[in-house]
């Protein structure tokens, strides 16, 4: 089972910028805002996600409020991935928290 993280811990793994931050959340929420630089990973582009990406690198899964994060965090630990997390509170606690972190798009 991943790790859950809380959003401070979400928030220095931030600040590092080794970590790849995944967007699991609908087209649309991600559309409408995300953390910056994160990927948004859809049915559409996972596979080339799981062939693309370094099993070692850091990835820091978020939903809306992290619940289905750690669900697909756990999924990708099984998929070979040696460093994922959930964060904790999600994007909604996250974007209240640290509105320095989001990039806005609608």
């Amino acid at each position: 089972m991943a790790t859950r993280i809380s959003p401070q811990q979400g928030k220095a793994a931030f600040d590092e910028g080794d970590a790849l931050f995944v967007d699991i959340r609908d087209p649309a929420s991600y559309a409408a805002g995300h953390l910056r630089g994160a990927l948004h990973l859809t049915q559409a582009n996972v596979e080339p996600f799981l062939a693309d990406t370094a099993r070692e690198r850091p990835l820091v899964i978020y939903c809306y409020h992290g619940n289905s994060s750690q669900g697909a965090a756990d999924w990708l630990t099984e998929q070979g991935f040696r460093r994922v997390v959930s964060l904790d509170g999600g994007y909604e606690h996250f974007r209240t928290a640290y509105p320095e972190c989001l990039e806005e798009m609608a």
